[in-house]
């Protein structure tokens, strides 16, 4: 099983402001470190520019990072033990502060790819239920062998 996680931030200003120019600039090698790390499998793109973010349909302001790691301690490691850290402390300066849960994680298959929709999808059910084995996060984790997969309405739909 590998480890999908989401998250989405309400940015200050759009992406290509002032105030959002040192966010956007801290993108590149964010993601390179990220694509070189040995526990990294994927993430979503939304095209190829360094400067390229995924295009939605959740609102202009909406910022939505999605990825796919090996483990938990894997994405821990990127997170909060990398360059991402002092990324990730600077956040009050571009995003606004969010009430309710904005990042989401679950155990998924090797191989299989996540969509937006499934992740928006985990995210509602993270607010609305609490974290459960089919979404939570890093303070309340569940292990893959609590998980039994199966994809989100969203995925059994299609």
């Amino acid at each position: 099983m590998h480890l999908a996680q989401m998250n989405v931030a309400h940015m200050r200003a759009p992406k290509d402001s002032p105030e959002l120019a040192s966010f956007m600039a801290g993108l590149e090698p964010l993601n390179r470190l990220a694509e070189a790390d040995p526990g990294f499998v994927w993430r979503l793109k939304g095209g190829d520019g360094p400067e390229d973010t995924v295009e939605h349909m959740y609102g202009d302001h909406l910022l939505i990072n999605y990825s796919v790691w090996r483990s938990r301690d894997a994405l821990w490691e990127y997170v909060y033990r990398s360059d991402h850290l002092a990324f990730l402390q600077r956040r009050r300066e571009w995003f606004l502060r969010i009430a309710q849960p904005y990042s989401v994680m679950w155990w998924i298959p090797e191989g299989y790819e996540p969509t937006l929709p499934e992740g928006m999808e985990r995210l509602e059910r993270l607010r609305a239920e609490g974290p459960t084995p089919e979404a939570f996060t890093f303070k309340n984790f569940y292990d893959s062998s609590e998980a039994a997969w199966r994809p989100a309405a969203a995925e059994a739909r299609k």
